[in-house]
């Protein structure tokens, strides 16, 4: 087992034989996964060592005082959260060779193709259809809500292989290259004036059964592995005091005293508090992680951090009156990340609306929440053993 000291050697030769300020960017990052420091808990030869994840921030930590580049992770969230621990759980040996490495350094920018326009909340019912020809698979439908595809090389994309079987059996997983005859995406323009989601049409496209990730049939299992990642990373990422929404609304109520009243005075309260338990509880979620795969505690996460998004964001445009009623910029773009502290208060409050549907819909997390953690008895679902083909739409 690697240890804290020898993981500070680590970071010593590699600032020692990669100086930050004179090496290129891209080639530090190549080299600070090829010494194990990318993701320590992973292991080596995939960017890490075998260490246990709680001493990844030791070196994060160390390498950001010496001025090391970081790799923008907000950029490439999709990947690191969701992509990489389903690859790392599910891919060959040779996948995890090809994806890791540059998937890590932002060379290679991942979406996710699940979500399509009848099968959202309901993503077991999805309808894209892979039909294997050889040693390829060809695969025609559509996908909606997909965040960075504008940007995106490869995605992760479930489809329906068997209709014949029931619709959480039926479905495979694959890795798809973004730039392949076939794929097309257009912008979604969303209520800030932005389109940083898109739809994408697969029409004939071919991937190679090289690109399948796990079996034939088993893409429901694989996809819960990502979408357990992907809660995680939405409502468990790490945030100082007074990190995330809570941030700019405090700092207004400390600057601009003449709009404060008793009413919002004592709402901000109850909001900084709930923030800071919930920064909290993400804290002890990222130590509970530590020792396996996320569970289903991750959906609570999300489910808190989408409702308190909303909620802190409304407070902070009534606090501010009709100044946050001001939008800074309707132009059309093209983001390539969400920026929820770099803008002002109406593109929060305006942006926060998604938060509880992106990354699960509140309502699907609380059934989650209900039968996985609570343990209390499931909704009846009279559509679970049916074949797909069957299913009414």
């Amino acid at each position: 087992m690697t240890t804290a000291a020898e993981l500070d050697d680590r970071v010593r030769d590699l600032l020692a034989a990669h100086p930050p300020a004179g090496t290129e960017r891209t080639a530090f990052l190549r080299a600070r996964f090829d010494a194990g420091l990318a993701w320590v808990h992973y292991p080596e030869g995939l960017g890490g060592l075998g260490a246990p994840r709680t001493l990844q921030a030791g070196v994060d930590a160390a390498l950001e005082a010496a001025g090391a580049p970081d790799n923008d992770p907000r950029r490439i969230g999709i990947g690191l959260g969701m992509a990489a621990p389903t690859i790392l759980a599910y891919g060959t040996e040779e996948q995890k060779r090809r994806f890791l490495r540059p998937l890590w350094t932002g060379e290679e920018v991942w979406c996710q193709l699940f979500s399509e326009p009848g099968a959202g909340s309901d993503l077991a019912a999805l309808g894209t259809r892979a039909v294997r020809d050889g040693e390829d698979w060809i695969v025609t439908g559509q996908k909606v809500w997909t965040s960075s595809a504008h940007l995106a090389r490869w995605a992760i994309l479930v489809a329906r292989t068997d209709p014949d079987l029931p619709k959480h059996r039926g479905i495979t997983y694959f890795l798809c290259d973004m730039t392949d005859p076939g794929v097309e995406v257009r912008p979604l323009r969303q209520i800030t004036g932005e389109a940083e989601f898109n739809e994408v049409f697969l029409t004939g496209v071919r991937i190679p059964d090289a690109h399948r990730l796990g079996g034939v049939g088993q893409g429901w299992e694989v996809a819960r592995t990502t979408l357990m990642n992907e809660r995680v990373s939405i409502g468990g990422m790490r945030l100082p005091r007074e990190g995330g929404m809570i941030g700019p609304v405090a700092a207004t109520w400390r600057a601009r005293p003449e709009l404060r009243t008793h009413a919002l005075h004592q709402r901000l309260l109850e909001l900084w508090v709930e923030a800071e338990v919930a920064r909290l509880t993400g804290e002890r979620l990222r130590q509970q992680l530590a020792a396996g795969q996320p569970g289903p505690e991750g959906s609570g996460m999300k489910l808190a951090f989408a409702r308190l998004n909303q909620e802190i964001s409304g407070l902070e445009v009534e606090l501010l009156a009709e100044e946050g009623l001001a939008y800074d910029d309707w132009t059309m773009r093209r983001p390539e990340l969400v920026d929820f502290t770099g803008r002002d208060a109406g593109y929060r409050y305006l942006r926060s609306k998604g938060n509880s549907i992106e990354g699960g819909t509140s309502e699907i997390l609380l059934n989650i929440v209900a039968e996985r953690v609570l343990g209390l008895p499931p909704e009846p679902r009279d559509d679970k053993d049916l074949p797909w083909k069957d299913l009414a739409r």
